[in-house]
């Protein structure tokens, strides 16, 4: 035991590094070479789940500025790379090792490049005073329990399969005090490069008001920070400290400049990528359709649709193989599941052809059926997984058929011709109020009162002509 003790200690102490933001010793399991490598590795997952916007002028925008913005950073010869998300959720994060995500979600709730820069420059605090590396730290060390020669193990210093935790590394949860920090990053940073920095309270107001609003989802760093109210008057404290080191300087808000970016920016789910409709499931892109079980749930990602009983006794996911061929993924799958094979069939549904495997695999939690559909179509190989646990199989076998084989071409006209809900920014023509205004332009997304959160506004704020407003269109 003795021996132990020494051997975590003189672990911990070689596993000490310089933070580049504090110019102090911090205890850090990841080096900056494998921060760096396990933020490299865990991109492709990020961008698999979520999916990539696809906007080439907002993209290169969000670069620019985070470009700009790191090389005024504590880690200026940082390689970053910067993602816009096709996510409606409200959300900005970062990995460890430089790779900063912001979704149109968030961006559709921003109300000028001022409002962008400070959250921008807070998500690059994250990754230059090492957060990421040191939240991955304490989840480490929540296991010192094992022995040194576990610690010492190959398999612990390769730290595992660091892909397989990419969206793990989207939970590391941040104390409060990092939190702070990266809030007077992301006001340094952003004043650095010349924008008004007091605009990123303006946007903790949004999101102090969404957080009042149910159903919304706020990003981790909103829930887990001190309450938005602090942070606004915080912040905007900040900004005017940080002003006064430049005496004489303007700095920017540029909120027509970013209005004009943001036109025509999808706004919540794109039905484009999927949607359910009367019970079933249309994918307009891709030209297919399939039904829903009634009452089940579903999430509809980029990488999956997932399927879940109301009981959460059985589940289906959909989702695009990898293999050549329906039979070929058919035997990877078998061969991968390490199980018993019960059954292999092959047959057409609706016209295409259907490899299908029904296996019982053994785990820890007990023995689990799964049903598989492997479905060619345009040379594409589509997947069905419907799981349960064995004694509830029979049950739920039916339901998974019912769904498999209902697999078609798309045949909804309507679906084919589906567009998604855009922001529109629209010009005042003359004096009024944002509530009447508002009037003009209903929205089924979203009540007057969201709308107004939507522009950083109150129903009650007068507007004048030349004021421009964002509002809801297909």
């Amino acid at each position: 035991m003795a021996i132990t003790k020494n051997v975590v200690f003189f672990f911990l102490l070689a596993s000490c590094a310089v933070n580049p933001v504090t110019g102090k010793r911090e205890l850090s399991l990841l080096s900056e070479s494998q921060e760096i490598k396990l933020g490299a590795e865990s991109d492709p997952a990020i961008v698999a789940q979520f999916g990539l916007y696809d906007d080439p002028e907002i993209s290169k925008f969000l670069d620019n500025m985070g470009q700009k913005m790191a090389k005024v950073s504590h880690r200026p010869t940082l390689q970053f790379y910067f993602r816009v998300l096709g996510s409606p959720v409200i959300n900005a994060f970062a990995l460890p090792g430089g790779y900063v995500y912001f979704t149109r979600g968030i961006l559709a709730y921003m109300n000028s490049e001022a409002e962008v820069a400070g959250v921008l420059g807070h998500e690059i605090g994250h990754v230059t005073a090492r957060h990421g590396a040191k939240a991955y730290t304490r989840a480490q060390l929540a296991q010192v329990g094992l022995t040194a020669g576990s610690l010492f193990s190959k398999t612990f210093r390769q730290f595992g399969d660091l892909a397989a935790q990419s969206i793990g590394l989207l939970f590391l949860k941040f104390g409060r005090d990092q939190e702070r920090q990266s809030d007077q990053l992301g006001v340094e940073y952003s004043t650095k490069i010349g924008y008004d920095a007091g605009n990123m309270s303006h946007f903790f107001g949004t999101l102090k008001r969404l957080s009042s609003e149910s159903g919304q989802s706020l990003p981790s760093w909103a829930s887990t920070h001190p309450a938005p109210e602090k942070r606004e008057a915080k912040t905007l404290k900040l900004a005017r400290a940080e002003q006064q080191k430049y005496p004489g300087q303007t700095f920017s808000t540029n909120r027509d400049a970013y209005l004009n970016l943001i036109d025509g920016l999808v706004f919540g789910d794109d039905p484009r990528q999927g949607f359910v409709e009367n019970g079933t499931f249309y994918h307009p892109e891709l030209e297919f359709q399939f039904p829903v079980p009634s009452g089940w749930k579903i999430l509809n990602t980029p990488a999956a649709v997932q399927m879940g009983e109301p009981e959460q006794k059985a589940v289906m996911q959909f989702t695009l193989g990898k293999e050549p061929s329906a039979r070929s993924a058919a035997d990877k799958f078998v061969t991968q599941a390490e199980g018993t094979l019960n059954y292999s069939r092959f047959k057409k549904v609706h016209g295409f052809t259907a490899e299908i495997r029904q296996v019982t695999i053994s785990t820890q939690q007990g023995a689990i059926d799964a049903l598989a559909y492997f479905i060619e179509k345009d040379k594409n190989i589509y997947v069905f997984l419907g799981f349960s646990k064995k004694t509830d199989f029979s049950r739920y076998e039916p339901t998974f058929k019912h769904t498999m084989e209902g697999f078609d071409h798309l045949r909804n006209q309507a679906a084919k011709n589906v567009k998604p809900t855009r922001v529109k920014v629209v010009g005042v023509t003359g004096n009024t109020t944002l509530d009447q205004f508002l009037k003009k332009y209903p929205s089924k997304e979203l009540p007057p009162d969201e709308l107004a959160i939507l522009n950083g506004m109150e129903l009650t704020d007068a507007l004048k002509r030349g004021d421009r407003i964002k509002v809801l269109t297909k």
